[in-house]
């Protein structure tokens, strides 16, 4: 089972992916400067599936992509999070990281616990709880079953964002 990595209110991609560590897109490199300065043990902590719980606003500040990219290096299933930045939300989507708003989760739980994501519904168990989030669109789960928008696009050109509009 997943586990939480819980975070808190406005977390910006300067936490999740500093500058300094923003000249590449090698996924191993992205995933050991993954909030490294914030929570310097996540890389090595996190394994695949786990997910990120977060307050409001998570991925304010700058519009760089390595944020996201970087959370999905290190194998992390989804995000959920009370609301997203707008910008981070879409790059999410864009490159096919899971995201889910869910106002009720982030007080109902613990870093560490464990969860259960159903990205498709939305659904959430954690705490001996279900919790209802709001799922991705029927585009936004195609763009991450495909990796990325523009791996969707590659392999099934425009028409495949199309068929599901």
């Amino acid at each position: 089972m997943a586990r939480i990595f819980r975070f808190g209110d406005g977390v910006s991609t300067d936490a999740i992916m500093p500058g300094r560590y923003n000249l590449t897109t090698d996924p191993a490199a992205l995933a050991r400067a993954c909030f490294i300065e914030n929570r310097p043990d996540f890389h090595e902590s996190v394994r695949p599936g786990d997910v990120i719980v977060a307050g409001s606003n998570f991925g304010c500040g700058s519009s760089r992509e390595h944020a996201p990219l970087s959370i999905r290096a290190c194998g992390v299933s989804a995000v959920v999070a009370r609301s997203f930045a707008r910008i981070f939300y879409r790059n999410a989507v864009n490159l096919g990281l899971p995201v889910i708003r869910c106002a009720d989760l982030y007080a109902a739980v613990q870093d560490g616990d464990q969860v259960e994501v159903d990205v498709e519904r939305g659904t959430i168990v954690a705490a001996g709880r279900t919790f209802q989030g709001e799922p991705p669109s029927a585009v936004a789960r195609r763009i991450s079953e495909a990796s990325s928008l523009v791996e969707l696009i590659r392999n099934h050109g425009w028409a495949a964002i199309e068929e599901v509009v």
